[in-house]
């Protein structure tokens, strides 16, 4: 930054192009000159008028240093000092404003951004029968206050950084002090700080950067939309990510366990909730088991078949041109056609498709003599099981088509063999420091009680020991009455 106002009025200007979009107010207090630089459609110049420019005009003394201004005449709640240009012109383009003023080499950034944002309401992903039911933004600031607004804490902590060549995206690491692992904290700080990209549009844009095994196939970092379910993370000794314009909150360590949870297990019945728990268990063996056993049966092992059930499938593809494998695989590929199709038409046209080609469609071929019903059956209900637990759709997808691909060369063995391998593949697999099969493997016992099954909040006195986290108690006992508190100082 030059003294010169003029000078620094030039560079600003030159330095963004002369953009049309860019807007310098020259104003005169008393007899000193200053200059405002602001983005049009990023402030607030109702603020900028009220709160700044009314307030300078009305001083009518000459100014010689930044502190009057921000002590005695601007009446804004926020504003910095910054010398350096190129933060400078970050924050102009970020939607704040700047104060330049004449004989003086440094300025004032004045916050008076404001944007556009949608309304907070339940996320489409996450959603509850009970339960708040608040989800995040696309919005830093709105998603920080939400969880301040649960974790009322004088331990909540922030680390902000900047990543992006051109985007500039504020990422902000959040954390408790004093139960978060301050290696893991660390560890995430580094990452994201050698981070050399040229825009980070969304949290999924890092999520690579964080993960320490990138080429795998199975998901490494916890992800929720919801602000209850980030703090309950938090609570535990996790580690969140937050990156401005992402409604996506990032967590680690992660652990599998995490997606057989559903913020419903914590507003309903206990009993219920380890129930529906076990349902998802069963629903991720079935979706990527059944396929591949259904073609390893009629392939090669179709003695094992109850002579009754082995009619009806011999009555069924009787007559069809397509080998069992090659059957399931059309079938496969065909409801994946109809799901990237129903997922990107118009919303009522998805509908109507959906029904088309589940109903039509499927119906049709099955006449016509190219698939056979119990093909279509398996399929389809391998498809919707998937969905008992959404967060690892994605990776169950391919295991299913590996374990149908097993099933269709070594039937029984092919399938076994693969199974072992992706079991101790994952027993060996660690997220900052916390086993990705824990607490089966290795067996914790005390994490039992909300992993596979939901134990009465009363029970559970620790945090979970498989999450690396500076303190165990999670309620303690009071000495006068004999009673359980949960202690929050913890």
């Amino acid at each position: 930054m030059q003294k010169n106002l003029q000078q620094n009025i030039d560079i600003i200007k030159a330095k963004l192009g002369n953009s049309d979009e860019l807007i310098c107010k020259e104003i005169t207090c008393g007899k000193t000159k200053m200059a405002i630089f602001y983005i049009l459609g990023l402030c607030d110049t109702a603020s900028l008028s009220y709160f700044v420019i009314s307030p300078i005009m009305s001083y009518g003394k000459d100014i010689t240093e930044l502190q009057v201004l921000q002590k005695q005449v601007l009446t804004l709640g926020e504003t910095t000092e910054e010398e350096k240009l190129e933060n400078i012109i970050s924050n102009i383009l970020k939607g704040k404003g700047v104060l330049l003023v004449d004989g003086i080499d440094k300025c004032l950034v004045l916050a008076i951004d404001k944007y556009k944002e949608r309304a907070i309401d339940e996320p489409p992903t996450s959603s509850v029968i009970k339960g708040p039911r608040s989800g995040f933004v696309e919005n830093l600031k709105t998603n920080l206050s939400e969880l301040r607004k649960i974790l009322a804490s004088k331990s909540f902590r922030t680390i902000n950084l900047k990543v992006g060549k051109h985007t500039d995206t504020m990422v902000s690491i959040v954390y408790i002090d004093g139960i978060a692992d301050k290696k893991v904290v660390s560890d995430v700080k580094k990452r994201i700080q050698a981070i050399n990209i040229d825009g980070v549009i969304d949290s999924n844009y890092i999520t690579g950067f964080l993960e320490q095994r990138p080429n795998s196939m199975f998901k490494q970092i916890g992800n929720s939309e919801k602000p209850d379910v980030v703090s309950a993370r938090l609570l535990e000794g996790r580690v969140a990510i937050i990156v401005d314009g992402s409604p996506i909150v990032l967590t680690v360590p992660f652990i599998y366990v995490e997606d057989l949870q559903s913020g419903d297990d914590y507003y309903s019945n206990n009993v219920r909730a380890g129930f529906v728990r076990w349902i998802r268990i069963f629903s991720i063996f079935i979706s990527i088991l059944v396929p591949g056993l259904y073609i390893a049966i009629v392939m090669h092992h179709y003695k094992a078949i109850p002579l009754k059930f082995l009619i009806t499938i011999v009555n069924t593809t009787k007559g069809l041109p397509l080998t069992p494998f090659a059957e399931i695989l059309f079938v496969l590929i065909l409801f994946e056609i109809l799901y990237e199709a129903s997922l990107r038409m118009p919303k009522y046209l998805g509908l109507a498709l959906s029904i088309v080609g589940a109903l039509i469609l499927g119906d049709t071929a099955v006449k016509a003599g190219l698939i056979s019903p119990p093909s279509v059956m398996i399929v389809a209900i391998s498809g919707l099981t998937i969905y008992c637990v959404p967060d690892q759709a994605s990776q169950l997808y391919l295991l299913r088509m590996l374990f149908t691909l097993a099933g269709a060369m070594l039937g029984f063995f092919g399938i076994s063999i693969l199974m072992i391998f992706v079991m101790v593949y994952l027993c060996d697999f660690d997220s900052y420091g916390s086993a990705y099969f824990a607490p089966l493997a290795p067996f914790v016992d005390s994490d039992i009680k909300d992993a596979f099954y939901k134990a009465d909040i009363t029970n559970v006195k620790h945090r979970p020991m498989s999450i690396k986290n500076n303190k165990k108690n999670l309620i303690r006992q009071d000495k006068k009455d004999g009673k359980n508190n949960i202690n929050k100082s913890n």
